[in-house]
């Protein structure tokens, strides 16, 4: 069932790249609300596990690769449409991939090897897809071109946040392959 709810998510990716891409090619409140469902999912598909007693290396690798990929395609598709700075998502595939190598190859783990920081950016890539994705519901039509400056400063710090993390990755790392 977890696999399932991450299964919904990662078939979510490319429709709201898409859309985010194209904002006139998705009806905005369709937008939020399968942004809302990829959210929910990456909320409930760990729950879901670890209530059924079926979570595992696996199975979170498949969580946070979905992750990665579902922010990382959205963000290059708010990119696309100049909402945010290419960087960040260039930036996010770029940390994932440093996350499961050294994980896996330089600590030889069976499983990745989570930081504080790099579990905030997790959460935090999501943050501009929301925020671009609620500026074009135009609620409030006065608040959308703020809405899009939060999403575009939310996506600088994410970018330094990044960077901060990867260094720190790295640095680890190197301290941990000279023992």
């Amino acid at each position: 069932m977890a696999h399932l709810l991450t299964g919904i998510r990662l078939g979510l990716a490319l429709p709201l790249a898409a859309a985010f891409a194209r904002p006139d090619s998705l009806d905005p409140r369709l937008v939020a609300l399968l942004l809302t469902v990829a959210l929910a999912t990456d909320y409930a598909d760990g729950v879901v596990a670890r209530r059924r007693g079926t979570a595992s290396a696996a199975g979170r690798l498949f969580d946070h690769a979905t992750d990665c990929l579902f922010v990382t395609v959205g963000l290059t598709g708010a990119a696309l449409a100049d909402r945010v700075p290419l960087a960040l998502p260039v930036l996010v595939a770029v940390a994932f991939g440093q996350y499961v190598f050294d994980s896996y190859l330089v600590h030889r783990e069976k499983r990745l090897r989570m930081s504080t920081i790099g579990r905030w950016n997790g959460i935090g890539y999501f943050v501009p897809l929301v925020v671009i994705a609620a500026a074009r519901l135009e609620v409030v039509p006065r608040m959308t071109a703020a809405l899009l400056q939060v999403a575009r400063f939310s996506a600088y710090a994410l970018i330094v946040s990044t960077v901060v993390s990867i260094v720190d990755r790295a640095t680890a790392a190197r301290g941990a392959s000279g023992r």
